[in-house]
């Protein structure tokens, strides 16, 4: 009976093959949710062994960062672009899981960033949340865990006001969208450590400069940045 049921799903895969989240093109037996040709051709920033990168300078003078990077360039109408889209709006967890392994495969790479002793993604609004099923930053964080285990403190960074869509908005806008948006319940979770922050995309920074702002609030932590893209 097994086998029947699993007939017609087989049969599917063969009618309806899965396609790759960056060129939509079918993807091969052994390919993840990337085809070969988008993994070799992603546009990685190969920022991480350089202090005062693009990345960093987007928090000089506002607030104190270790280190920070991105893991690649985000490009309008690009394969980073429909590969986040496929990630935050269209349900596909695969695709940020594999991402997750490939920024934790080129990141700890980097000795600059070590070590690191919790790693915390971006937090969505609890409402955010439940109309999207899940916080595709905690997803990208599970992939990364997956190939470099790391503390993952459960609800250890909140964000506690429901902020607008940051997308259309200028650099003082996005601040003061975020402004005061971030609480760490319990200061023990972070303090004395180096906390590796992790968010899809960074623009302008203001969003992860709020959530610096409450995790050095505590005193005596450490905070680097890495996001999957910067826009």
């Amino acid at each position: 009976m097994r086998t029947l049921m699993a007939w017609p799903t087989g049969l599917a895969g063969l009618f309806l093959p899965r396609r790759c989240a960056g060129c939509d093109r079918p993807l091969m037996i052994g390919e993840d949710s990337l085809c070969l040709h988008c993994l070799t051709d992603l546009p990685r920033t190969h920022w991480h062994a350089d202090p005062g990168n693009p990345i960093e300078q987007l928090f000089w003078g506002k607030v104190e960062v270790r280190a920070a990077s991105s893991f690649l360039r985000f490009q309008r109408h690009g394969p980073v672009q429909k590969i986040l889209h496929r990630l935050k709006y269209q349900g596909d967890r695969a695709v940020g899981v594999q991402l997750g392994r490939l920024m934790a495969e080129d990141l700890f790479a980097c000795p600059r960033f070590g070590p690191v002793d919790s790693i915390v993604p971006v937090p969505l609004h609890t409402s955010k949340v439940r109309q999207r099923g899940y916080n595709q930053s905690q997803v990208i964080v599970e992939g990364m865990c997956a190939v470099h285990p790391l503390e993952r403190p459960a609800d250890g960074l909140l964000r506690v006001v429901r902020t607008s869509t940051q997308t259309r908005k200028g650099r003082w806008d996005r601040w003061a969208n975020v402004h005061e948006a971030f609480h760490v319940p319990d200061p023990s979770t972070f303090r004395g450590r180096h906390v590796l922050l992790v968010d899809d995309v960074v623009t302008t920074g203001a969003t992860l400069e709020g959530c610096v702002r409450a995790l050095q609030a505590i005193g005596d932590v450490q905070v680097s940045i890495f996001t999957a893209a910067s826009a």
